[in-house]
């Protein structure tokens, strides 16, 4: 009896000591650094300069349109004032056209970086499961939930390469 009293002591002992393998990655750095953002980052300055040149360009037409209806204007004083009138409202129209169309660039870009995000996590996830880790923690300059880690515990740049790898399979 002493003896198996002895044995599970010693069963205990052993899985109590057995080591919990802990990484941590930079998400900062990851998510930065990840070439399907930077892709997408990349594209969506491509949309933005194409949208402000068709601004500038629409904004230069309103400009002469302007100076057009100014000098009609000066001709006929009488119709001056139904003139600028419809030239308030197609500036008011314009200005909401060119909103619309920016908050909605700036959507799609949202969306698109939300993606990336859940995909990182899912990838770091997925990557401590298939290597058989206890915990992978994420930390950032924002919010640092790990104040020190151990060099070999730092699994950003395996992640980063594995991530961007993977992603260049796609």
């Amino acid at each position: 009896m002493k003896n198996i009293f002895y044995v599970v002591l010693l069963a205990i002992a052993f899985t109590s000591c057995q080591q919990q393998k802990i990484g941590f990655v930079d998400n900062g750095t990851v998510i930065n650094e990840f070439q399907e953002k930077k892709d997408i980052e990349a594209n969506f300055q491509v949309k933005d300069e194409a949208f402000k040149k068709r601004a500038d360009s629409i904004g230069q037409a309103f400009q002469a349109e302007v100076q057009e209806a100014q000098a009609v204007a000066q001709k006929t004083p009488q119709k001056a004032q139904e003139i600028m009138g419809g030239l308030q409202q197609k500036q008011q129209m314009l200005q909401q056209q060119m909103q619309i169309e920016q908050q909605a660039i700036t959507q799609e870009f949202q969306t698109q970086i939300d993606s990336v995000i859940v995909k990182v996590k899912d990838f770091v996830n997925d990557y401590g499961k298939k290597n058989g880790y206890t915990f992978v923690l994420g930390t950032s300059d924002a919010s640092a939930s790990v104040l020190y880690g151990a060099e070999e515990s730092d699994l950003t740049q395996t992640v980063l390469e594995a991530l961007n790898a993977d992603y260049t399979k796609e």
